[in-house]
């Protein structure tokens, strides 16, 4: 990733604060939500009673460094096995696509992410970790879905 890009994002941490990244709820779950960039959203679920039913609640905004903190998570709580992906796409950045991409392509030998229209899909986790990701995560692909109802019938 480029040190512009590392700037704008923290120049964004200070601007655009955001309240919540995640919470966690049943470590016992299966399923984790992703909300792109839906932030909003993230508490909507919990606040509808998601979280005595899904392990975790998050957001996704970049294609390169969320991407990573979702794979490693993932890898490291192995008893997740499937992601719903909802929320509104992260303009600019994709990283829903790239997400998508990541589980059926995987990454070339640069670590970048195959198929990918993102601006910088490049990853720092292990190609083992990939590997995990890609046989054991089914996503349920529920992009630009903000309704409640419709992500709840998901889990």
């Amino acid at each position: 990733m480029n040190s512009l890009g590392n700037l704008i994002g923290e120049i964004c941490k200070v601007v655009l604060p955001i309240k919540e990244e995640f919470y966690i709820g049943n470590v016992n779950s299966q399923i984790a939500i992703c909300t792109l960039s839906s932030v909003s959203l993230i508490d909507d679920l919990k606040d509808h009673g998601a979280l005595s039913n899904v392990a975790i609640i998050g957001r996704l905004f970049s294609e390169n460094k969320g991407i990573d903190s979702i794979i490693q998570y993932i890898y490291q709580n192995k008893n997740i096995k499937k992601i719903i992906l909802c929320g509104k796409e992260v303009w600019g950045h994709k990283s829903g696509h790239s997400l998508l991409q990541l589980h059926k392509n995987g990454v070339d030998e640069n670590f970048r992410i195959i198929n990918s229209t993102s601006p910088e899909p490049y990853l720092t986790v292990s190609k083992d970790a990939i590997e995990y990701f890609q046989k054991n995560i089914t996503i349920i692909d529920l992009i630009n879905e903000t309704n409640l109802e419709k992500i709840s019938k998901n889990i």
